[in-house]
């Protein structure tokens, strides 16, 4: 038996969805063990798995031991990350290219995500012994070759926050690449993508396991047979940017798994972040309207090649 305090990272969620993250148990099990009164809340039972926990709630866990995670899994590393904004709630980050977010199927150890908590956790805003569910996550995701800026979340509450905004579409992520061929005016498009093994698909028409993806874009600059390109996402999809732009004859120069020829590093960075809130954000509302952006080198080189 283990009694746990619920703290405020732990808060306004279901209780059987903390108790999935804070042990390590089947669904199943869990629920049966709701139904046999081996959860107490407060000192009462609760067989109910979608009640909404509350900061201070005392829960009476009847499980063996073994069902328990270890709390000393966590191993400070490299801190290494490069910070472009930093308050008591939120990081933005700059990723560079070559590093992945999270760990892969090749078991990389030395992730951004990994980064950020040996970071927050040399600072002393990170207790992984203090926290039952929450460790400090990213609330989007970049891919390993594209860079730019990433949204950090120090607390609960900032996670759920964004994930809602950027669901909502009120937070704008814009990027800037390079493409094979010119492009002289921008457009906006509309297409299907559908996830494969190890890469996507998009098409013009819907199919089975397909889901709509939309973007912007804007030619900055044309020369050799290429374009910058600055692109405003409307749906955030995995390799969305790549397989758009390949579908319409424009793949990101250097991406040969989407069909560029060219011999050459492919360029995608996030550079630019607008918190465009249009309902309330809660402990972020401070955010609204704010701006975040990066330089890009590979856009000043571009810029400063004669054509």
């Amino acid at each position: 038996m283990r009694n746990v305090t619920v703290n405020q990272n732990d808060s306004s969620q279901r209780l059987d969805k903390f108790l999935l993250k804070y042990m390590n148990i089947p669904q199943s099990m869990l629920y049966k063990s709701l139904r046999k009164n081996c959860v107490r809340v407060n000192g009462k039972h609760v067989k109910d798995g979608k009640y909404m926990l509350k900061a201070g709630d005392e829960l009476s866990l009847y499980f063996k031991d073994e069902f328990f995670k270890n709390s000393d899994s966590f191993k400070a590393g490299n801190t290494n990350i490069d910070i472009v904004y930093e308050d008591e709630n939120i990081l933005l980050i700059n990723k560079p290219s070559g590093i992945v977010v999270h760990s892969d199927d090749k078991g990389t150890s030395d992730t951004l995500l990994s980064r950020m908590q040996s970071y927050l956790y040399e600072k002393g805003e990170y207790n992984p012994e203090e926290e039952h569910s929450f460790s400090p996550a990213f609330c989007n995701r970049l891919d390993r070759n594209t860079s730019g800026i990433i949204i950090g979340a120090k607390n609960a509450v900032s996670l759920r926050t964004v994930n809602e905004k950027i669901r909502n579409r009120e937070i704008k992520k814009i990027y800037m690449c390079i493409v094979d061929g010119i492009l002289t005016k921008g457009g906006t498009l509309s297409a299907h993508l559908e996830r494969k093994e190890k890469k996507v698909s998009v098409t013009d028409t819907q199919t089975d396991n397909s889901k709509i993806v939309k973007l912007n874009y804007m030619p900055l600059a044309a020369k050799n047979n290429k374009t910058l390109l600055e692109v405003e996402l409307g749906t955030g999809r995995t390799h969305q940017i790549r397989a758009q732009m390949s579908h319409i004859g424009h793949p990101l120069s250097g991406d040969k798994k989407y069909g560029s020829y060219e011999n050459a590093k492919m360029q995608l960075t996030s550079y630019k972040l607008i918190f465009d809130f249009k309902s309330d954000a809660g402990v972020l509302n401070y955010l609204t309207g704010k701006e975040f952006s990066i330089d890009v080198p590979f856009a000043k080189q571009f810029s400063a090649i004669k054509s």
